[in-house]
């Protein structure tokens, strides 16, 4: 029986996923004009009282390539559910599964930073490979090297490949690209080269987790319009206090960008009030629909059509090579 794909999106990221089956079904038409229309597989989850729930498949998928869509954001019931639904397409004899994971939770997790405490990078690519993912498809990890917890093929995928056009597109003059940390350097230059313009490092130094104590600016910052690059934004703390910091030093502008729009806490106020004139942020995590959070500043660039590219060629065993810009 000839091989077939197979696509399913779990609930947190099912509108995403709407949107790269539309991308890939139009990039399927352009190899085969007469080929059939591409849709989400059918996929259902019953709940139970105590909070449990069971994903199940409601259509064959013995033989396929099944390609799985969710980003692993909180609640961990999005990993969860993840999860399970790797297992269901296993044991329903599917030929391979491929678990497409935009934004993957636990990254910031990838070592022992002190003592007594767990790698939960490592331990969620652990989980994946026990469910039965024969390969992880995910965006920017907060760690080049976490790929290499995986057992399995890693397709790591980059933003800047929407990201770089965006900020060209925008004709901004005396450009500079930050990181927010030091950890951001490697980033920052290559958006940097890309867009020929200088680097600015912030460096910052923190009380705890999601609590910076201070940053410093390292770089001419003096009339810039600067653009500062990150993987995600959480409370936005760090962001916005790296905006005041250039601010403070003379930038004409500050803007942001990052992938991973996480934006737990006050972190919609926090950008509202901050000296940030725009944040743009890919949609591997839905922005909040609560009417309440004011999201007037933050831009959201699709990575849809980015990532149907991507399963488009591993399903046809193409080169991706092209695909990975940093």
């Amino acid at each position: 029986m000839e091989n077939r794909m197979l696509l399913f999106a779990c609930r947190a990221s099912e509108n995403f996923a709407k949107k790269v089956v539309a991308a890939l079904d139009k990039e399927n038409k352009k190899r085969d004009p007469n080929a059939p229309e591409i849709t989400l597989g059918q996929y259902e989850v019953t709940p139970f009282s105590d909070g449990e729930f069971e994903p199940a498949y409601a259509q064959s998928v013995r033989g396929a390539k099944v390609f799985i869509l969710q980003s692993t954001f909180p609640p961990a019931d999005n990993l969860m559910e993840m999860l399970l639904a790797i297992d269901a397409a296993k044991r329903a004899s599917a030929d391979k599964v491929i678990a497409v994971v935009p934004y993957f939770g636990w990254a910031r997790q990838d070592r022992k930073a002190k003592p007594r405490v767990s790698i939960g990078a490592k331990l969620v690519a652990n989980l994946f490979r026990a469910a039965g993912a024969d390969r992880i498809m995910t965006c920017d990890l907060h760690a080049d090297q976490i790929q290499g917890f995986f057992d399995v093929p890693v397709d790591h995928v980059y933003a800047s490949k929407v990201f770089v056009p965006y900020i060209k597109s925008l004709n901004i003059e005396n450009l500079a690209i930050a990181a927010p940390d030091m950890g951001g350097a490697k980033r920052a230059n290559a958006y940097a080269k890309d867009l020929a313009c200088p680097v600015i490092i912030c460096h910052k130094s923190r009380e705890k987790a999601n609590v910076v104590a201070s940053i410093t600016a390292i770089g001419d910052v003096e009339g810039k319009n600067v653009i500062i690059v990150d993987d995600m934004i959480d409370t936005a703390g760090t962001l916005c206090k790296a905006a005041d910091v250039l601010k403070s030093k003379g930038a004409k502008s500050v803007r942001a960008c990052a992938t991973h729009g996480v934006l737990s806490g006050k972190a919609y106020d926090n950008i509202a009030n901050s000296a940030l004139s725009e944040v743009f942020v890919t949609d591997t995590i839905p922005l909040t629909t609560d009417p309440t959070k004011d999201t007037s500043k933050i831009t959201v660039i699709s990575m849809a059509e980015v990532f149907a590219t991507i399963i488009d060629k591993v399903y046809n065993y193409e080169p991706i090579s092209t695909e990975f810009i940093f």
